[in-house]
């Protein structure tokens, strides 16, 4: 056995080696023994100290005690005592070709001021290495906190040789990835979105990679061309593809709403995100035709988007629970933690504000918890992405998509509540271990398969290449 936990463990690299030679065998067996589990199964719960067994790619059993059941046998055993293990997070929305251009405009006063900069001066200038370069660091950097799903809204497919790279780039890190594409909102393209989905799926058929239609709420910002109507709906359903609408909120987007289930273009294949500002007429159809919602807690004040408060109580008001997601990382930051703080923060404030103010209209909400943001940011991450059958949590037949978080660091010792600690004592420097179906990507606090000092000098190039782009 073997502390995983320990970055100058001696012994951790020849496990590592073990591990990273018997991953293509189908029949390999991990034992993780001693970990706080956080299982984010309604029926499993938490155990304060149990064992998960990983067969291949797939979780196959956990419990307080596999060793007495001769879960050891052939098994590679990790002791995790002093780690918190849990599901891999689900970013159920992010922009990921942008990543080179990180915090480029950190002080965005509203969504004009990112359309002006990030979308129609930066995206034109994007070359298909461009694209493979800023998505490929967005997954690295997705993986390293922990997250081991992300749907990629990879709204600048300006050619096929754009869409390939981004594609592949979410291959070659190793992330559980969500092709998401959508035509560029301004500048030149080729025209072959959306009929190049067909194409992609077939060409880039994985077990990793889910593609999706990706569209815009309404023809306000970019013309009716990306707006999610009757055409749109019928090349995904053809292709048999989920649709995710971005750009969702105010009026326009409440009516939109309605219009789509009266056209029968609204389900539990659709994905709206934001979902800010909307009325109560369109939150009742959600619930009603089962479409899903990601919420960008720290997007929607951030950048200002309709109302700028996370729609969660309007959410929850009519029994939807939804994922949470990073958007851009030109102005936001790209962790899990944050999201969950933030969502968890703005929540309980206005819900206290609103028991403190006399003649505040509605019912007071209730106070979210510490463990819904945790069930946001991941159980129901996967459903809202369509994955909820695969990943999301730690039941026994789905992927085994999982995360160790160090438990004794300064930071979080000594461990009292595990769902408290997770949310508001942890963050990126505790994510010791990564899993992605079975196959180890982050190992004693180390991304793995990645050559940073290449991809500091790539990411450099290319963000000196867009801007100078740019700015001519």
């Amino acid at each position: 056995m073997h502390p995983v936990h320990r970055p100058t463990d001696t012994s951790r690299p020849a496990l590592l080696d073990r591990l990273r030679q018997t991953a293509d065998h189908p029949a390999r067996r991990i034992l993780f023994t001693g970990a706080t589990i956080l299982t984010m199964d309604p029926a499993l719960g938490t155990l304060d100290r149990g064992d998960l067994l990983v067969t291949g790619s797939t979780v196959t059993a956990v419990a307080p005690d596999l060793q007495s059941a001769g879960a050891t046998d052939d098994a590679i055993v990790v002791d995790a005592a002093g780690t918190l293990l849990l599901p891999g997070f689900v970013d159920t929305h992010r922009h990921a070709w942008q990543a080179q251009l990180r915090r480029t405009i950190p002080d965005v006063d509203d969504l004009a001021g990112y359309l002006t900069t990030t979308l129609a001066r930066c995206a034109p200038a994007y070359l298909p290495e461009d694209m493979y370069t800023g998505t490929r660091l967005a997954a690295l950097g997705a993986v390293d906190a922990g997250i081991t799903t992300m749907l990629d809204f990879s709204h600048n497919s300006r050619s096929t040789e754009h869409s390939d790279a981004a594609v592949q780039a979410l291959l070659d890190t190793g992330i559980r990835g969500i092709h998401a594409a959508m035509a560029p909102h301004f500048g030149a393209w080729d025209r072959q979105w959306p009929a190049d989905l067909a194409r992609l799926r077939d060409r880039f058929a994985h077990p990793l990679l889910t593609f999706r239609l990706a569209a815009l709420a309404t023809d306000e910002i970019a013309g009716p061309g990306l707006a999610h109507g009757p055409g749109l709906a019928r090349t995904a359903r053809e292709l048999g593809i989920g649709v995710s609408v971005d750009a969702v909120f105010g009026a326009p987007s409440s009516q939109a709403i309605l219009d789509w289930a009266r056209a029968g273009l609204l389900d539990e294949q659709v994905q709206l995100i934001h979902a800010t500002g909307l009325s109560q007429d369109a939150w009742r159809t959600i619930a009603a035709t089962g479409a899903t919602v990601s919420l960008a807690p720290t997007s929607e004040p951030q950048i200002g988007l309709d109302s700028a408060v996370p729609a969660i109580d309007e959410a929850l008001a009519v029994g939807v629970r939804p994922g949470l997601s990073i958007d851009v990382e030109v102005a936001l930051a790209g962790d899990m933690f944050t999201q969950m703080r933030a969502l968890l923060a703005i929540q309980r404030m206005r819900a206290v504000n609103a028991a403190h103010t006399s003649g505040a209209p509605g019912p007071v909400p209730a106070r979210i918890r510490t463990g819904d943001v945790l069930d946001f940011a991941t159980l129901q991450g996967a459903h809202t992405c369509g994955l909820g059958e695969t990943t999301g949590s730690l039941t026994p037949g789905k992927q085994a998509d999982l995360i160790l978080l160090t438990a004794d660091e300064i930071n979080n010792l000594p461990l009292n509540d595990p769902t408290g600690t997770v949310v508001l004592g942890c963050d990126t420097r505790n994510v010791d271990t990564v899993l992605i179906a079975g196959r180890i990507r982050k190992w004693a606090g180390r991304l793995l398969d990645a050559d940073l000092p290449a991809l500091r000098a790539e990411a450099a190039a290319s963000r000196g290449r867009i801007l100078r782009a740019a700015a001519s």
